[in-house]
């Protein structure tokens, strides 16, 4: 499995409102092992940043001035994502980001060019809700060290994300290993020709039963003012004509 620790920095916090994306930082993992391969960049993004988010990344409009364009640097950039998974902390804005400067050069969007996308903020809200989320507070909990982290820089917290994500899902790694270890069932282990699967016996539920279930499902709506997950919303009648 290739997966991409993904980070961006940006002019500010909204591509809607012309925000453009002035540094990416990529590290690359295989089969959960960092294997020293890394994009990284920055960008001319041809138009002022945010005094707010130079506060944050500490990039001037003086530094990036003689960096190149994005569409400099695209076709590496997408040699380097193509067909991984990439693992993105609050996914949602730099994927947001990204796909506005690839539609700006008339190119296709990430979900066309990776693998899929792993939200960590995400992950890390549903396996601790109500604790903090953010990479640094991640950092802590997991004992990752962060000292050298005075200012966000995208190759630096893409390199810090790898270690948060190896962490986080450490339990599914072993859960693997685990599997790996047991032989698959109906395998052979002593040379002989591997024995025969039993067939998956399917059970339908018959009439009475789906009767059943359908009048639970309207208890359940009636319970709940008409609401049930489990049944499509009520057709509003037609307007009279």
């Amino acid at each position: 499995m290739r997966q991409i620790m993904l980070d961006t920095e940006t002019t500010g916090l909204d591509w809607r409102n012309g925000d453009r994306v002035i540094e990416i930082g990529c590290v690359e993992l295989l089969n959960r092992s960092l294997t020293g391969r890394h994009f990284h960049v920055y960008i001319n993004p041809g138009r002022s940043i945010d005094a707010e988010a130079v506060a944050v990344h500490g990039i001037t409009e003086e530094f990036l001035a003689d960096k190149p364009r994005f569409a400099e640097i695209v076709d590496d950039f997408e040699a380097f994502v193509r067909d991984a998974e990439l693992v993105i902390h609050n996914a949602s804005f730099d994927v947001g980001f990204l796909d506005n400067e690839l539609q700006l050069l008339g190119r296709g969007r990430l979900d066309t060019l990776c693998a899929g996308v792993i939200d960590t903020l995400r992950m890390a809200k549903e396996q601790n809700p109500g604790k903090k989320a953010s990479l640094d507070a991640l950092c802590d909990r997991y004992e990752i060290d962060n000292g050298h982290r005075e200012l966000h820089g995208a190759l630096l917290d893409a390199e810090l994300l790898a270690e948060v994500y190896l962490a986080m899902t450490r339990g599914q790694e072993s859960l693997m290993i685990g599997l790996d270890d047991e032989p698959l069932p109906g395998a052979a282990d002593d040379g002989a020709a591997p024995r025969e699967r039993a067939s998956i016996v399917v059970v339908r539920a018959d009439a009475a039963e789906l009767g059943a279930h359908e009048a639970m499902l309207a208890d359940i709506a009636k319970a709940n003012k008409g609401l049930c997950l489990w049944l499509p919303p009520a057709q509003e009648p037609p307007a009279p004509g």
